[in-house]
């Protein structure tokens, strides 16, 4: 009995830990989003698990409370101990205050933070010192807030993992990371996206209704406190039972190996999975991929790319017309999944600008996004390589003067680009753009009267457009072509934009009205553009950076990945729909065969009108890289495994073929090693050319 009092307060809170967690992902079963069915033994397996591993993750994060209840004693405050201790806190409080210390090294808010954290703790050991009559009811309060604080975060935990999963359908990766990273950003998110307000309140009434059970039911504890040689012995325990959780932890991922992502993501805990995406932004991939030597990967890419004549990419690309240089507007689209148009079988006539243009430009129809994520989106249009494991290029360090569209142009005497609505500082975007060449034109380079409506990501995208178009009226007075590449904003949560522009109200914070504003946006822009005396001379790219959702029950959902893209330029590129199986990472590329440019190349896309070009396709998360071919597709993932599936379409009546997106994965008994190599070979020798840094532009 005594021994379950003195762990009293560990054990009401893990229980409180446990609960909650399983509270969690029974909401999230059955939350839209999980597109999944579960077999009974899935179940067990997921919930079994799942508190198993809530359990160690627990342990381990414990070790702040257990410090806590450690050096809750009365016998540090007897003479003279008391008054020693309290004489080396003063002490040191004022040594930290007045003189020059290591701390003052960091600069920044580091000494300020120690000194009121110090302070802090210097009045409470004093109050609890100097006024014993009262120290039960002080020690009590100090209680109190601990445990508040231990509750609150539990629960605002799982509300985030909670509002993660409704956008994204995963527990926590990378972009949690991120969004740690560019908080102010993602706070005002939050605030515009959600009642935060009664959110809040809800949250404290439950912290607080639970505090208090807790405290109750633990309050035998600090009336009774621990004897030094019980403490020693619970330290002992729990020490070994830390020791035990900093291994059980990664152990318990092993077991997240079901065919059904949703199952692992499910099982998963949130918090480690957190602490697995801080520690792998980048994943070395000799270290955690199926891999070849080098010579072999070069040699089978070879075969796909048959120029190639070293182990690098690097190769001279040569047309047979003459050059043409064109002014080139590329338009990447926040979240535009294929099936937002009416083409692939919507019917809210959510884009009916975008339908209208399709018909009168080059329509890609079978064209697949790398990724999931923006920074995916503007690596591929801009590196046009394959996405490597871990986080774009955009967001690592090294990610400047590489090989890219806008050095291409750049050797062509094109001015060139980036235009963004909101702060280019977001996702790394400034250092990117900016360190491969690109002027960058973001929000702060807008005036107060070219602001109609703003939101936390950025200007609306009718802001924005208008400002594309003074941009470019400028550009054009310089005598040389210019290339621009605009990236719009309102498509995202959100999804707020100015009032009686479309007919769905501002004020439903809808992805539909996200989607048909932007659309709108974009109607605004051409009708601009048509009367500028540059616009016979300009060719429009336009492209999604990735669909607006990327869960699925598969690791690579196919339609999670599909996306439209489109050329128009009246005149000059014929309407016409191409419905070649092509990368994201192709776009551009093909827009250069296009112009008929000669240059040498490091790129991984291609010209898809070229007689040599295989269609292949490349989609991935951050660690999942796949590849899609000969109605296959291959997954290499870490550790060295390799998943291989048939793409079964599922076809709606409704639908032409060319506009299908629905496939069935089914799992392959025989795996076509040939295929595998391929992947292999890409993604082994992109790896390569970023790590070594052999992707550097061309002098």
């Amino acid at each position: 009995m005594k021994s379950a009092k003195n762990i009293a307060p560990s054990l009401k809170l893990g229980i409180f830990y446990l609960t909650v967690n399983l509270i969690l992902r029974i909401i999230l079963i059955f939350h839209p989003i999980t597109q999944s069915t579960f077999e009974f033994g899935s179940i067990i397996k997921m919930f079994f698990l799942g508190i198993v591993s809530d359990f160690f993750v627990f342990t381990i994060a414990s070790i702040f409370l257990w410090l806590y209840l450690l050096f809750i004693s009365d016998s540090k405050y007897n003479k003279p101990w008391g008054y020693v201790i309290f004489g080396l806190l003063s002490g040191l409080l004022l040594y930290i205050s007045f003189f020059n210390t290591i701390l003052n090294e960091y600069g920044g808010v580091v000494p300020t933070i120690v000194m009121a954290l110090l302070g802090l703790k210097t009045v409470l050991f004093g109050l609890l010192l100097f006024l014993p009559k009262y120290r039960k009811n002080i020690r009590l309060a100090l209680y109190c807030i601990t445990i508040f604080i231990f509750v609150l975060i539990i629960i605002q935990n799982a509300v985030s993992e909670f509002f993660f999963w409704n956008e994204f359908g995963v527990k926590y990766n990378f972009i949690a990371v991120d969004y740690l990273v560019y908080t102010n950003t993602v706070i005002g998110n939050i605030m515009e996206s959600y009642p935060v307000v009664p959110l809040f309140i809800g949250i404290g009434i439950v912290a607080l209704a639970s505090t208090y059970i807790i405290v109750k039911k633990t309050r035998m504890f600090l009336d009774n406190l621990p004897s030094f040689k019980e403490k020693i012995q619970l330290s002992g325990a729990y020490i070994f039972l830390f020791v035990v959780s900093l291994f059980a932890v990664p152990f318990m991922t092993k077991f997240e190996n079901s065919q059904n992502v949703f199952v692992n993501e499910l099982q998963a805990n949130g918090v480690y999975k957190f602490y697995l995406a801080f520690m792998n932004s980048e994943l070395d991939y000799e270290k955690f991929y199926k891999t070849m030597p080098e010579k072999e990967a070069y040699s089978i890419l070879k075969q796909n790319i048959p120029s190639l004549t070293t182990t690098t990419t690097l190769r001279t690309i040569q047309d047979s017309g003459k050059e043409i240089h064109k002014n080139v507007m590329l338009i990447t689209v926040e979240s535009l999944s294929a099936d937002f148009m009416k083409a692939y079988g919507n019917e809210q006539s959510i884009t009916p600008f975008l339908d209208s243009l399709a018909n009168e430009s080059l329509l890609f129809t079978n064209l697949y996004a790398t990724g999931n994520r923006t920074v995916r989106g503007l690596e591929a249009v801009t590196l046009c390589i394959p996405p490597t494991a871990g986080e774009s290029v955009v967001k690592r360090e090294d990610n400047k003067n590489k090989f890219s569209t806008g050095s291409v142009f750049k050797q062509k005497g094109y001015d060139v680009k980036y235009l963004y609505g909101g702060d280019a500082y977001f996702d790394n975007m400034a250092s990117f753009f900016g360190g491969n060449g690109y002027e960058i034109v973001d929000k702060k380079a807008l005036h107060p009267n070219e602001i109609s409506f703003e939101n936390i990501w950025g200007v609306c995208d009718e802001d924005m457009a208008k400002k594309a178009i003074k941009v470019m009226n400028e550009e054009i007075k310089k005598g040389k072509p210019f290339f621009n590449h605009w990236m719009t904003v309102s498509n995202h949560r959100p999804f707020t934009y100015p009032e009686n522009k479309i007919d769905i109200p501002a004020n439903s914070k809808s992805r539909e009205g996200g989607v048909k504003y932007t659309d709108y946006a974009l109607q605004q822009f051409f009708k601009m553009a048509e009367k500028q005396a540059w616009f016979k001379n300009t060719v429009f790219v336009i492209v999604a950076d990735h669909c607006a959702s990327s869960s699925g029950k598969t690791e690579l959902p196919m339609e999670k990945y599909r996306i439209p893209a489109m050329i128009y330029a009246p005149g000059f590129i014929k309407p016409e729909r191409n419905h070649t199986l092509m990368s994201q990472i192709d776009l551009m590329p093909t827009l250069f065969g296009l112009l008929h440019f000669d240059y040498q190349s490091k790129f991984y896309g291609e010209d898809i009108m070229k007689a040599s070009y295989e269609p292949r396709a490349f989609i991935a998360t951050y660690q999942d890289l796949g590849l899609i071919k000969n109605d296959k597709l291959t997954i290499i993932s870490p550790v060295k495994k390799v998943k291989q599936f048939d793409l079964i379409c599922k076809p709606e009546k409704k639908l032409s073929g060319e506009f299908q997106i629905h496939f069935e994965e089914k799992p392959k008994k025989v795996i076509d090693t040939e295929l595998v190599n391929e992947a292999v070979s890409y993604y082994k020798t992109a790896s390569d050319m970023l790590k070594n840094r052999k992707y550097q532009k061309v002098s």
